[in-house]
């Protein structure tokens, strides 16, 4: 094998290798263990998802959590619900990270908090369009235990949503987020006059 050929595979390995040390396993576990105490946040329409991010690449990053409203297919507002580029305290220290997102929906109102391993963001607060009993929270990996996500992009991981209504009466959530299409087009495709999406990015 020639210089040039040596060369170009090396240049290769190093490219793949990059390539993998910035992706990560994404989990998410929503609700509780226990029935009972999930039985009864349901009731109050609250609702808990853990996120847990697992790679060597997140070491050391940060990362940020971004909330996007839509009202009739449209962007309707955008807001930084926690931003860890400001302070290197949020840093990720290991190979695995959890935080928690809370939401509850109630009297026509929403308020979602998140809480890290150090950190506890902001509440939030928005205003619903319809009842609050027919908003849920959902992720988006449907049947997957787990999915791998690519570390330089910017993630959509939850969704608070009402659902699609279809022609004969029937509904249904876990349509709209296992679909395969972008979650700004939810509100069109789908006919639902007001959701919110959950991103994250890391830097």
């Amino acid at each position: 094998m020639n210089l040039q050929a040596c060369t170009l595979l090396l240049f290769l390995g190093v490219t793949i290798v990059g390539f993998a040390q910035q992706t990560a396993t994404m989990t998410i576990e929503p609700g509780f263990e226990n029935t009972d105490l999930q039985g009864l946040v349901s009731f109050e329409n609250l609702f808990l998802d853990k996120l847990i991010f697992e790679g060597k690449a997140i070491k050391g990053k940060s990362y940020s959590i971004e909330i996007i409203e839509y009202i009739n297919g449209k962007e309707s507002s955008r807001e930084i619900l926690f931003d860890g580029r400001e302070s290197d305290i949020f840093n990720i220290r290991s190979e695995k990270e959890t935080m928690s997102f809370y939401a509850k929906l109630d009297q026509g109102k929403l308020k979602i908090q998140m809480h890290g391993n150090r950190f506890r963001s902001k509440k939030m607060y928005y205003d619903l369009t319809g009842s609050a009993d027919i908003y849920t929270l959902k992720d988006f990996l449907g049947s997957k235990e787990k999915t791998t996500i690519d570390l330089e992009k910017k993630h959509p991981v939850l969704a608070i949503i009402t659902p699609t209504v279809h022609k004969d009466g029937s509904s249904s959530y876990c349509e709209v987020v296992q679909c395969d299409i972008a979650t700004d087009q939810l509100g069109k495709r789908f006919k639902i006059p007001h959701y919110f999406i959950v991103s994250i990015q890391f830097r």
